[in-house]
């Protein structure tokens, strides 16, 4: 099922719309690895510390996108800064209504530096960190 979107997916700055295409275009692991600089900071809303390095932050982005991004996944709102953005997300899981913002930072060649996460209510990141735990858990025993 097409995911619907309450904002226009192309047309951004080249480093947001890289992010989109991946994001829209079936979340495609190499794809993803190359928008990913090696020593990116990974910061999740349930992980005390900051994750650091490309493989943790490559684990973490793949199983968002196995949870989070589901066919109900959609940004309803963006904003582009050049080599900075905020994306605001809606999602549903089990039932529980989940909002949330993407904060990106790419570098001078367009990979993702840093990249952190804010989800919302209580019961969305609870929900979410249960779905992650077990996702990352089944990404492990088939790795």
């Amino acid at each position: 099922m097409a995911r619907q979107h309450d904002i226009p997916l192309t047309g951004h700055q080249p480093n947001l719309q890289a992010w989109f295409d991946y994001m829209m275009g079936g979340h495609d692991k190499g794809r993803l690895l190359e928008l990913l600089h090696d020593d990116v900071v990974f910061r999740s809303p349930v992980v005390h510390t900051p994750q650091e390095g490309k493989a943790i932050t490559f684990a973490y982005l793949s199983a968002a996108g196995g949870t989070l991004g589901n066919d109900s996944f959609k940004y309803t709102k963006v904003f582009d800064c050049g080599d900075k953005a905020v994306l605001e997300f809606e999602s549903e899981m089990d039932g529980i209504h989940i909002n949330g913002i993407d904060m990106i930072e790419w570098d001078e060649n367009g990979q993702i530096v840093d990249f952190k996460v804010m989800v919302r209510p209580l019961k969305a990141i609870q929900t979410v960190h249960a779905a992650m735990g077990k996702m990352l858990e089944k990404m492990k025993a088939e790795a």
